[in-house]
Parts: C-alpha cells; sequence; structure tokens
C-alpha cells in the first residue's frame, strides 16, 4: 500500500556556476557508451554503411528531450518521478518499473562484450572474466563511500581519455570519401537504399535506437543523479553511501516544492536553461559525436563481409586491422577501451537498475521498507542482479549480441509507456508556469509514437511473421 506524505516548502536555492552543474550527464552518457554507441551502431554501420546514421540522430534527440522531461519534474520537487508517478497510479506504478526494470536489465549482454574483448588481449577463458568483472563491480559499488560520486568520476575520467581516442583513429583512418557517405546518411541515403535496407532485421534496428543514449528506463535514474548532485529542489534529499560505510541512508523520498511566485518562476527558469545546457553539451553532443565517430570507423575499417550476424567479433576484426595498418599495440589499445566502457557502462547500469528497484519497493510499501534503509535494500538488489548475471552466464551463453537485443527491444517498449507517463506527471503535478513547452510537447509525442510503432512492428514480426 503507497504512503507518501504531501510535497514539503522550502526555498528555491541559488543555481551554482555552469562547472559545479557538470556531472549526471556524464553518467547517462556512460550507460551508452557501451550499448548502443560502442556495439549496436558500429555493427550496422559495417554491416549495412552508414545511410543509417539519421537514425541514431533521431534516438539521441529523443532521449535528450525526454530526459529533461524527468530532470524538470525533479528539480521541481526534488523527489524522484517514481514517487510522482505512484501518487497518480498508486501500487501499479512501482511494481510496473520493478518489472520493466528487471526483466530487460538481467540479461549480461554488455559485461560479456566486455569480457570477450578482454579474453582476445589476454588469453583468459570469458566466463571466468565475466563472473569476475561481475564481482568486482559488487565490490566497487559496496566499498564507495558515496555510490554516485565513484561512477561520476569513473565515467568522466574515461570519456575524456577514451572518446579523444576514438577521435584520432578515425583521423588516421577516416577519409573524404567516409566522410561524404556520413553525410549522406545522416539525410538517409545509403548504398541502395533509403532510410532502411529491406535486409536489415527491424529488430536490431529497434534496439539500436533504443539504445541511442541510455535507454529503457536507465533514463529515468536521471532523477537520482540530478537530486544526489544537489540540483534545485534536490539540495533538500540525501545521498546513498557504500554497504560498508553507511549506517541508516539519510534520503526521502517525498521531496517539496517552492513558493509559487514569480521570482521564483525567474528562478527556476535560470536553473532549466543551465541544465539543459549541461545535458545538450556533455549528453546529447559528445554523445552523438562518439556515435559518429565509432560508426565512422567501423564502417571505414570493415566491409560487410566481415561483420558475421549476431556476433561482437566485428570489434577484435577491427582492433586486428588497426594493429596491422599502424602498430599492434594501437589495435590492443582500441580493445582495452572498448573493453573499459563496456565494463563502465555495466557499473552504471548496476547502480541505476538497483537505485529505481529499491526506490519502487519502499514506495510499494513503506510499513514494511523503510525510506532510512534505502541504501540497505539498494544492495540487495545489486548482488541479486550480480547473482542472477552470473547464473546466466554460467548457463552456457557465450554470444552477447542476442543478450543485448533482446534488452533493447524490451527497453525501447518501457520507454514507449514512460515517456507519456512523465508528460502527464508534468502536466498535471507542475505549476502552468514551468509546464513543459508545446515545441517539447510535440516532440516527445513524436517519440511515443515513433517507439510505439517500432515495438509493434517488432513485435510483429517475431511472433506472427
Amino acid at each position: 500500500m503507497i504512503h507518501l506524505n504531501q510535497l514539503g516548502l522550502q526555498n528555491l536555492p541559488q543555481p551554482p556556476k555552469f562547472s559545479k552543474l557538470l556531472g549526471p550527464s556524464f553518467v547517462l552518457l556512460g550507460l551508452g557508451l557501451g550499448s548502443g554507441e560502442l556495439i549496436l551502431w558500429p555493427y550496422l554501420s559495417a554491416k549495412y554503411g552508414l545511410g543509417l546514421v539519421w537514425g541514431m540522430v533521431i534516438g539521441i534527440t529523443f532521449q535528450f528531450f525526454i530526459n529533461m522531461e524527468i530532470e524538470r519534474y525533479t528539480l521541481a520537487t526534488g523527489e524522484s518521478v517514481f514517487v510522482g508517478l505512484s501518487r497518480k497510479f498508486g501500487s501499479l506504478s512501482p511494481l510496473w518499473f520493478i518489472l520493466s526494470t528487471f526483466l530487460p536489465w538481467m540479461w549480461p549482454g554488455i559485461i560479456l562484450s566486455s569480457a570477450i574483448l578482454l579474453s582476445s588481449l589476454i588469453n583468459v577463458n570469458s566466463t571466468f572474466i565475466t563472473v569476475t568483472l561481475l564481482l568486482l563491480i559488487g565490490l566497487l559499488l559496496s566499498i564507495s563511500k558515496i555510490v554516485y560520486k565513484t561512477q561520476e568520476q569513473f565515467q568522466k575520467y574515461l570519456i575524456i581519455l577514451g572518446v579523444p581516442f576514438i577521435f584520432a583513429l578515425c583521423l588516421i583512418f577516416v577519409k573524404p570519401i567516409h566522410l561524404n557517405d556520413l553525410f549522406r546518411g545522416l539525410a538517409g541515403q545509403g548504398n541502395g537504399f533509403f532510410l532502411l535496407p529491406l535486409t536489415l532485421p527491424l529488430f536490431t534496428f529497434l534496439g539500436a535506437l533504443a539504445y541511442s543514449g541510455a535507454g529503457g528506463n536507465l533514463n529515468l535514474a536521471q532523477s537520482f543523479y540530478i537530486r544526489e548532485k544537489g540540483y534545485g529542489m534536490g539540495k533538500y534529499s540525501g545521498k546513498i553511501s557504500g554497504i560498508l560505510h553507511g549506517q541508516e541512508t539519510d534520503v526521502s523520498l517525498e521531496g517539496n516544492t517552492f513558493p509559487h511566485n514569480k521570482d521564483n518562476f525567474i528562478l527556476f527558469n535560470r536553473w532549466w536553461k543551465l541544465i539543459n545546457l549541461e545535458h545538450l553539451i556533455i549528453f546529447w553532443l559528445t554523445g552523438l559525436l562518439s556515435m559518429l565517430m565509432l560508426a565512422l570507423l567501423s564502417y571505414a575499417l570493415l566491409n560487410s563481409n566481415q561483420v558475421k550476424d549476431s556476433s561482437i567479433n566485428f570489434l577484435i576484426t577491427q582492433a586486428l586491422i588497426i594493429g596491422q595498418r599502424t602498430i599492434p599495440l594501437l589495435g590492443s589499445l582500441f580493445l582495452m577501451v572498448a573493453s573499459l566502457m563496456l565494463f563502465s557502462t555495466q557499473l552504471s547500469l548496476f547502480d541505476a537498475t538497483s537505485r529505481i528497484m529499491s526506490e519502487n519497493l519502499v514506495i510499494l510499501n513503506q510499513k514494511v521498507f523503510k525510506a532510512s534503509s534505502l541504501g540497505k535494500i539498494f544492495f540487495v538488489f545489486l548482488w541479486l542482479q550480480i547473482t542472477v548475471a552470473i547464473f546466466i552466464t554460467l548457463l552456457g551463453f557465450k554470444e552477447p549480441f542476442l543478450l543485448v537485443n533482446i534488452s533493447a527491444v524490451l527497453n525501447a517498449f518501457s520507454m514507449f509507456i514512460y515517456s507519456g507517463l512523465i508528460l502527464y506527471l508534468n502536466f498535471s503535478s507542475l505549476p502552468k508556469p514551468i509546464h513543459p513547452s508545446k515545441f517539447r510537447f510535440a516532440i516527445i509525442s513524436l517519440a511515443i509514437i515513433f517507439f510505439l510503432i517500432l515495438s509493434l512492428f517488432t513485435i510483429k514480426k517475431i511472433f506472427i511473421t
């Protein structure tokens, strides 16, 4: 049974300097770099050419606007969108978010991909590496003094080092003809097709669209990150500490609102412009450039005959070609960077999903599960997911590509559901002066229709034809 207090009343704090706001978008960007950016879009580009890159632009643009509506609610209330939605839909909301988070993300495709790349470098069994990496992630998150701070720093430094490395490889291997094909692809013009080739499995394309960014319920974790960063009314929320450091977690589910007057609405708009700029630069621009560079690199180095269906080995082939055309060390560095990106994605993924499920469990019944124990429940979910991932790995799954695709399609359907819910939440819960604009409403409505149509076509393809 849902038992939530009404929003309190606090002063809306002044926004800090822009440099102090940087952080949450690095985490969300890191969640995307190891899935769509590194696996699905480069695979599609090498297999079918660059005529599909228009899809990545649409995908990450849709996610930018969806993410900002998630941030809008938490910026104005200091509570997560899960709390807000449970006020509207009762116990149905937390139950849905627990299931729609656990089922799509229980497949260890991303960390298995990291292990396969690492295995090709050090010649150690990939199953052993996968289990080791899963346990390492659990240990890192468990011993962190502040869980969010640990992954923010990890993602920030990896992106600062990794993205320029990929750019340097592009300078070496990408030719003007490849750039010409890229610009044609941005307009939907491929080699012998417009928008989509007839041989492209819609299943894989939908997965790539969903992973043009974080994807699925992971976008909703932005609520937690901006709260822990202290954006807006999130200043009055607490933080989750590591299991070895924390006693009772100083986190309140319910947030606070600010006095609804002209001065505060002006102040809110200052916050809103700053966090839009932060997300635009870090998530949208850096994310899009990263995807384009990785797609270009695969297209420049590989041909379709070197890309087997449903196989991540194309990245290993790519590394071998890099080493052959330059020096072997450069190919090994590519594999190491790719493996680290995938590892960091899985680390942030476990953090995000554990936060989502733990908070929704507490929302579901605060008489049994106390908000002050949220940190402990977080670690229960964390290690539950690690245990399930290890179990699936030990069952003998050797090819992660299918697992990544299954997760992506499930997440695309989830995005269709919650995008509409977030719009409804913001229009029905926030004061009119800070409602979404007509332009943002139109963009997210298009995203909802887009994900719905692709999901229905994919379901039809799988179960009917």
